[in-house]
């Protein structure tokens, strides 16, 4: 797809159809219920994405502790930072996306369909076992016997 059609549809698009629903609600419930709502979502929105970045943090530190890397806790924690942008945003479409993201499964699932869309996750073939590594690390000290000498 164009950039240009996609950064039109992001910064021009979305924000129009966001306008046309609180106009909407607006004209159904009222404007002040309308723009009260719009600051309980970015409340309750922030709250929520402030516990899971720190459980999603507590998991990142345990990986690295284990001596993993913690790829896919980075890439839910990205996540969470553009769900808490997007329930920051005034609007019900912005806010539906960014709670939806707040779902752990659907943003596991998310960031695992993104990572094989662009080709950066593939699975292995079929009967193919994983490749392991043809050496090993070994940390320690040493010393030469002929420098004792």
């Amino acid at each position: 797809m164009n950039p240009t059609l996609i950064f039109l549809l992001l910064f021009v698009g979305a924000p129009l159809v966001e306008l046309y629903f609180l106009i909407e609600v607006g004209s159904v419930i009222g404007a002040l219920p309308t723009i009260l709502v719009s600051i309980f979502t970015a409340v309750l929105g922030g709250a929520l994405v402030r516990m899971q970045g720190m459980s999603v943090m507590l998991r990142v530190q345990q990986s690295v502790v284990q001596g993993q890397t913690p790829a896919l806790e980075m890439m839910e924690g990205a996540m969470l930072l553009v769900s808490g942008l997007l329930l920051l945003l005034p609007g019900f479409i912005t806010d539906a996306f960014g709670f939806l993201m707040l779902v752990p499964p659907v943003r596991k699932a998310f960031i695992i369909w993104l990572l094989k869309r662009t080709g950066t996750l593939s699975p292995a073939a079929p009967g193919e076992p994983e490749k392991k590594a043809d050496f090993y690390i070994v940390d320690g000290e040493y010393r030469r016997d002929d420098e004792l000498k």
